[in-house]
């Protein structure tokens, strides 16, 4: 049986509604663990069907390092002006943003990064790898190597700072979840003192 305990924790954890974590909770028989990664999928979901909406809504949010030497800022783009002043909404925006400062990402998605990048990792890469080995295995490999690159160059493939079991894309889509609303980030920057 579940217990209101297990709810309330699931909720402190996830920020999702409680329906949604009670039901989590009966469908992987009270295990947290599952239960948390049964919210991530669904999260995908939720967020793939909120995908043709209007971003008509969002938040700034900036963060300056303790030694005033680097800092960054990002818009969190939401649907409603009632999402965009959540207090939650606006404490990931600004979680993003010291993300950014931390990590120094070049690009916001995959798909930003240029044909001429990609072919040069690409060909690099390729090079490491050994010759001896199938080809199938050396595809995979190579897979492998361009998934690892991209995660130090683009922003919503980067493991997130404060729990690397998550991305960043992983974090907005929970959002999508947790207010009911298409969420994404629409831009970033990035200062630094040092050259």
């Amino acid at each position: 049986m579940i217990t209101t305990e297990q709810i309330r924790e699931l909720r402190d954890v996830t920020g999702v509604p409680v329906v949604q974590c009670k039901k989590a909770l009966e469908e992987s028989n009270g295990d947290m663990e599952k239960a948390i990664l049964l919210l991530r999928k669904i999260s995908g979901d939720v967020a793939s069907k909120k995908a043709e909406r209007n971003l008509g809504s969002g938040t700034v949010a900036s963060y300056v390092h303790s030694n005033h030497g680097v800092g960054s800022m990002v818009i969190l783009s939401c649907e409603t002006d009632f999402v965009a002043k959540n207090e939650e909404f606006m404490k990931l925006a600004y979680n993003i943003a010291m993300h950014v400062a931390a990590t120094n990402p070049t690009y916001l998605k995959r798909e930003d990064v240029p044909k001429e990048e990609m072919a040069l990792v690409t060909d690099t890469l390729t090079e490491e790898i050994p010759k001896d080995k199938p080809a199938e295995m050396q595809a995979k490999i190579l897979e492998g190597k361009i998934n690892d690159y991209l995660k130090t160059k683009v922003l919503l493939e980067q493991p997130y700072i404060k729990d690397e079991t998550v991305t960043i894309l992983d974090l907005t889509k929970g959002a999508v979840q947790k207010f009911g609303e298409r969420t994404e980030v629409a831009k970033f920057v990035r200062f630094s003192v040092a050259r």
